[in-house]
């Protein structure tokens, strides 16, 4: 038999193979296509202010004055505060994420008096009527405009100022510290990394390389020497108490306290001995100054 006769059989595609990678390109596709819209997504997602409203006439019967002042980008930014006659402590209130200034002027008020001190509420850029459009490097940039401003009034210096953050506040009340130091830090039901909340909630993503909103306290922690008051409910469902645990456990000053929350979720309001607990606190570390 002649070779040159003979024919080259060509292997035909395998329908299954070809299947087979058309839906693996498919899944891929969804794949990106979910990263892709999750990043577009993401200050929506970390960030969600309420409507703005005006609580100048509530504010006002509370005893509460409007503040108004600027980041060092020019934004201004907006807020109330609860000025405390004869009092040396400054607190300034780091609210959540789905909160503003005038939703807490009550709570203002209430702080002031249940602490014995002078006391600012105030709102992110883009939240209630501060300007702007929030993320990470901005709110912090806001919020040492607001420490400045709240040790202006009081006559102290801004290291001398006591910072209260709750959720996503706690994380903006560190970055502060981190920056300018203060007299003594409270946080309540705060992370230790918000990239690691969302990891657990994204577990199939790589969330920790795509994140342009991480607020990693914990490194930032290691660089504050003061004094850190810290409380957490053991049943917190948005930041479970083991996502919160390791940035005490990064706290190195002395004076440190965990208090846990027993039943404690994560938007119930503040139990009734958190003035007590905090006092009990600030009194413990005040002659002795110790903070930076």
């Amino acid at each position: 038999m002649d070779p040159s006769n003979s024919q080259t059989s060509t292997p035909k595609p395998n329908p299954i193979a070809r299947t087979g990678g058309r839906v693996l390109r498919l899944v891929l596709l969804i794949y990106l296509g979910i990263c892709l819209l999750l990043m577009v997504m993401e200050s929506r997602l970390i960030y969600i202010p309420p409507p703005a409203r005006d609580a100048y006439v509530e504010a006002e019967r509370l005893g509460g004055e409007e503040a108004r002042f600027q980041a060092e980008d020019q934004t201004n930014l907006h807020g109330w505060y609860f000025p405390k006659s004869g009092s040396k402590r400054a607190i300034v209130y780091f609210h959540g994420n789905g909160e503003d200034a005038d939703q807490n002027v009550d709570l203002g008020a209430y702080l002031r008096d249940c602490l014995d001190a002078s006391i600012l509420v105030f709102d992110y850029r883009g939240y209630g009527h501060s300007e702007g459009t929030p993320d990470e490097d901005g709110i912090i940039g806001d919020s040492v405009a607001a420490q400045k401003w709240l040790a202006k009034q009081t006559h102290l210096d801004p290291s001398k100022v006591i910072l209260f953050g709750r959720s996503l506040g706690g994380g903006v009340a560190v970055a502060a510290a981190e920056q300018l130091g203060a007299k003594a830090l409270i946080l309540h039901s705060t992370f230790a990394n918000m990239d690691d909340i969302a990891a657990s909630q994204y577990p199939f993503i790589p969330v920790r390389w795509l994140m342009r909103n991480p607020f990693r306290s914990l490194q930032r922690m290691k660089h504050f020497t003061g004094p850190v008051l810290q409380f957490h409910g053991t049943a917190d469902e948005l930041i479970p108490i083991e996502y919160a645990r390791p940035l005490y456990e990064a706290v190195t000053n002395k004076h440190k306290k965990f208090v846990e929350i027993p039943g404690g979720r994560h938007n119930d309001p503040l139990a009734a001995n958190f003035c007590e607990v905090v006092n009990e606190f600030l009194i413990g570390i005040e002659p002795s100054e110790t903070s930076k």
